[in-house]
């Protein structure tokens, strides 16, 4: 299977994961526009008066998973979700979250970064 079909699989699983823990899925590879120097992310999700910004990662062990997320990657989420934020004028909490998918596990990392 191609890294794209897995990708997407992954973060379905991820979905119907957050899904199952009481979270309702905003949006799924929101990205603020091409060219902006901003990353995709993967999902964001709200419970209440949280919103979460996740990463998945489909690796074969956590550390793999890890190493995957760079310091500039980091950086294009947080302005990619800063921008989220703005324009909808949120006011509750917000998170950073990453949920790694190794072999049938599930691991989900609250505030990552």
């Amino acid at each position: 299977m191609d890294s794209y079909r897995t990708g997407i699989i992954s973060e379905f699983v991820a979905r119907m994961f957050l899904m199952l823990h009481g979270f309702r899925v905003l949006h799924r590879r929101y990205t603020t526009g091409r060219y902006t120097g901003r990353a995709e992310i993967d999902i964001i999700a709200r419970r209440g008066k949280l919103i979460i910004f996740v990463e998945v990662k489909k690796r074969r062990d956590v550390m793999t998973a890890w190493g995957a997320i760079t310091p500039t990657q980091q950086r294009r989420l947080r302005l990619a979700a800063e921008t989220f934020l703005l324009q909808r004028r949120w006011r509750g909490d917000a998170r950073f979250d990453v949920i790694i998918i190794h072999g049938r596990h599930i691991d989900w990392i609250k505030n990552a970064f």
